[in-house]
């Protein structure tokens, strides 16, 4: 009797393969890994949007700087765009207004991130000056 033949004189399939267990192999490697590069992707984002968010507060607070607001005004006005927890500083030099942002980004304590951005304006006692 030859190795492919079947009981009671049924043909059985000759070197077929049974790949079932390979596949269930392959996704279980492979969705650890999806799931882990959808992570770094989707903390990718929220690191994105708090470095526009920081943009965003830090011309919002040198706009009310140069508009000659108070240092109290101009700091919860960029705190209002910032994300959550950031830390706005502002400073002027001659004629020129600084507000810096500074940022964590949201997401796992294991990546840490932080973003900065800092905008310039010119007063507007000084605009005009000297002319």
């Amino acid at each position: 009797m030859s190795g492919c033949d079947g009981e009671k004189g049924r043909p059985r399939r000759c070197g077929g393969r049974r790949d079932g267990g390979f596949v269930t192999a392959e996704a279980a490697v492979v969705l650890p890994v999806l799931v882990f590069v959808l992570g770094v992707f989707v903390w990718a984002l929220l690191a994105v949007s708090a470095q526009i968010q920081c943009v965003d507060a830090a011309r919002a607070g040198a706009r009310a700087a140069a508009r000659q607001e108070s240092p109290g005004v101009v700091e919860d006005t960029a705190a209002r765009a910032a994300p959550k927890g950031a830390k706005v500083t502002t400073s002027r030099q001659g004629d020129l207004v600084h507000v810096t942002v500074l940022a964590r980004t949201p997401g796992p304590a294991a990546l840490p991130l932080e973003v900065r951005q800092e905008a310039v304006a010119s007063a507007e006692d000084a605009v005009g000056v000297g002319q």
